[in-house]
């Protein structure tokens, strides 16, 4: 083979990649959209009147703050002023980071699968507080890199043919063990993206079926700081400086070195179009994410479907909401922030969401312990939602709803 016929034969391969490259570009892009077709807007009638429940009560008007907002916005998920959260899940999503390769974080791998095995014996951190607030954790594998899913983790979902996780039947929640180092090459591939995000969408149409009416996205996989802070500094176009904190706890070094590893791999898949829309999302999420981000993404879709609400937890799960409203437009109206978190990227993420959340205390944690402490906070509200003492109860005259009030309320019913 002469010069030509070689020169010939690399833009015959390279014309070959380009066009499976634009036919999985249509195929996405078809996917995305036959998703966004399954999700409908909250109801506006079980809202006002939840709102109207609420200031019948004999309390000030908005006495509860931002919980009166998070109940209404309950009632408007489920469809019922009725609001029950009797049965609540926290769905904690386990994988591993090819990224941790270069020596991002304190820990290595094998960390991930030892935390799973705690979750499924009950004994992790979050496992206590579900105990004490009366939920149940379930552990799934979305990719731990190891020989075999331990005993009581989570990894086989039913499918319904409409996920991109396969025919109908159980599927394996992952596909492979752990994503790639986005350092050098993207961390998923297209199907795989799908397949996580198909998991998760199922996972919740498992719980709602079950009857579960609250559930709280958790994760576990070393390097996902890394990972997040990645999607984030991506698709708000910030510095990774901006946006990356110490995750488990790395020193000075440490969090220098992993800055650079950011801002050099966004450098390396630099992209001259730098849109904010649901392709651009996706791409974004196939390269820096991970199967956990990605299922949790998949969960907050879940919550739309199927009328659940699905509270946030930290820096992943936070992300996996913002990668969410990107590709499925209206899924927030469905997610619940839970508390601010102490990484650096929560406040950007819940400010582009307009989420308020209701814990400020420097949470690090991880495992979806952050969501679990909104649980009793959202019972305390809710027995007073459903204690209905009225005005009359207490002989008490009832407390006027004023024009700042009933302009306040028709924001939070358009946010």
């Amino acid at each position: 083979m002469d010069i030509k016929d070689k020169i010939c034969s690399k833009e015959n391969d390279s014309n070959k990649e380009n066009d499976i490259n634009i036919a999985k570009d249509i195929e996405v892009s078809t996917w995305i959209k036959k998703m966004n077709q399954m999700i409908h807007k909250p109801d506006v009638k079980a809202m006002e009147e939840a709102k109207s429940h609420l200031d019948a009560i004999a309390k000030p008007i908005d006495g509860l703050g931002r919980f009166e907002k998070m109940l209404v916005k309950i009632a408007g998920i489920t469809g019922d002023p009725r609001i029950d959260l009797s049965s609540k899940k926290v769905l904690v999503l386990c994988s591993d980071n090819g990224i941790v390769e270069e020596g991002i974080s304190q820990s290595g791998q094998d960390v991930t699968r030892a935390v799973a095995i705690s979750l499924a014996k009950g004994t992790s951190s979050v496992c206590r507080m579900a105990m004490a607030t009366g939920a149940e954790v379930i552990p799934v594998d979305m990719g731990i890199a190891c020989d075999k899913t331990p005993e009581g983790v989570k990894s086989k979902v039913s499918s319904d043919n409409i996920s991109g996780c396969g025919d109908k039947g159980d599927v394996c929640t992952y596909l492979r063990r752990g994503s790639r180092n986005f350092a050098k090459e993207p961390a998923m591939t297209s199907d795989e993206v799908i397949h996580a995000i198909g998991v998760g969408r199922l996972l919740v149409r498992e719980e709602a079926a079950r009857g579960t009416k609250i559930i709280a996205t958790g994760e576990m996989g070393i390097g996902n700081t890394t990972t997040s802070s990645a999607i984030v500094a991506r698709l708000l176009h910030k510095n990774a400086a901006d946006v990356t904190g110490r995750g488990a706890g790395l020193d000075n070094h440490g969090l220098k070195h992993k800055i650079d590893v950011i801002n050099a791999a966004i450098d390396k898949y630099n992209d001259a179009s730098e849109s904010d829309d649901a392709a651009y999302a996706f791409r974004t999420l196939k390269t820096f994410g991970g199967y956990d981000i990605a299922g949790m993404v998949g969960i907050f879709l879940g919550g739309a479907i199927y009328n659940v609400p699905i509270v946030i937890d930290g820096l992943i799960s936070a992300t996996a909401a913002l990668v969410a409203s990107y590709l499925f437009p209206g899924v927030s109206d469905y997610m619940l922030p839970s508390h601010i978190g102490k990484e650096p990227a929560m406040k950007e993420i819940l400010g582009k969401l307009s989420l308020e959340p209701v814990i400020c205390a420097d949470l690090a944690l991880g495992e979806g312990t952050g969501a679990v402490m909104l649980f009793p906070l959202l019972d305390q509200a809710l027995s007073v939602y459903n204690g209905n003492t009225t005005f009359d109860d207490i002989s008490v005259g009832r407390y006027t709803r004023y024009d700042h009030q009933a302009d306040d309320h028709k924001a939070n019913k358009n946010e």
